[in-house]
């Protein structure tokens, strides 16, 4: 015989993707929403995503070279970071705050946790909250979709959350257009629900991400919305629930592996989501949902984890 049999461990089968290139991936799908949030939100988000970026990229590098580890700035996770933190930002804020919120996101929540892959919580979104504790008004204060075409009118606004928690009509809210295409107040990356959309569709081709997650955890608001009574369709598009469903919830080191986990999980982010704008005294609850929900992931894993083949599942704790 030619041929021989080689013995190895496993796997046997290898995929060909790569961190590098799964976060490539993550970043063209974030293309569309930040080229509308310039489009919406004028030349200084673009500035603010610039800062963001820059700021994780540089506290990533020097983190790493003070703890005298092998660089990692070439994998993209820290862009795709300072990207997704932007998106949680609102256009006025400062962009000293905006590069505090990277180094916080980068240095405290990611690297000294032994970074990518090692971070028990989504680094972006509890960056976001501790600017949201840190600093409430600059992280709250909404600017006007175009405003910068029309710099004698206000430049401020309520968001459509701060509007339906206020219990304004539905004359007072923005159109479903409006919410759809981004002509809205927000984050800079969460007002165009068809940019976002975009985006989540090009991962799950990709397969990148499984629709699992994004599906089950707007399923979840949309459904506990509609017997709260509140406006289905304005949950959905409105805040950062389909920014977080499509780019946050299902981001690989802080979400369930298996399945079943995974819906656990998503129907946790959307319950808490919605309880939080229903009942609590913020308007938005994505973040924070989201955040709680990572912190479970361990056990949602530990209790959803599969049988290995051949053997019985333990029923009870003396069997271990």
């Amino acid at each position: 015989m030619e041929e021989k049999l080689v013995v190895s461990s496993s796997p046997h089968i290898r995929s060909g993707a790569t961190t590098r290139k799964i976060m490539l991936d993550v970043i063209l799908a974030l293309v569309p929403a930040a080229i509308a949030s310039v489009i919406i939100f004028g030349p200084r988000a673009l500035m603010l995503i610039l800062v963001t970026v820059a700021a994780c990229v540089l506290s990533e590098y020097v983190c790493r070279r003070v703890m005298k580890r092998e660089n990692t700035i070439g994998d993209l996770s820290a862009v795709v970071t300072g990207i997704l933190l932007a998106f949680n930002l609102p256009v006025t804020v400062n962009p000293l705050i905006a590069a505090f919120g990277g180094m916080v996101a980068i240095v405290v929540i990611k690297q000294m946790f032994g970074g990518i892959g090692q971070n028990f919580v989504n680094p972006a979104l509890t960056a976001r909250i501790i600017l949201l504790n840190s600093f409430p008004t600059p992280m709250t204060t909404w600017a006007k979709p175009f405003f910068y075409m029309h710099p004698s009118d206000a430049v401020t606004t309520a968001s459509p959350l701060n509007l339906l928690k206020q219990g304004a009509s539905i004359d007072q809210l923005p159109s479903y257009l409006n919410m759809f295409i981004g002509d809205r107040a927000g984050c800079l990356g969460e007002t165009c629900a068809l940019a976002l959309i975009l985006g989540g569709i090009y991962l799950v081709v990709r397969k990148v991400i499984s629709p699992v997650i994004p599906l089950c955890y707007i399923g979840t608001a949309a459904v506990l919305s509609l017997c709260m009574g509140r406006n289905v369709l304005m949950d959905v598009l409105s805040g950062g629930l389909l920014l977080g469903a499509i780019f946050m919830a299902t981001d690989y080191t802080t979400s369930p592996i298996t399945i079943k986990g995974q819906v656990i999980f998503a129907i946790g982010c959307g319950v808490v989501t919605m309880l939080i704008r229903n009942f609590g005294s913020l308007p938005e609850g994505v973040s924070y949902s989201i955040v709680l929900m990572n912190i479970l992931v361990p056990l949602i894993d530990s209790a959803t984890r599969p049988v290995a083949f051949g053997k019985e599942p333990v029923k009870d704790e003396a069997q271990r």
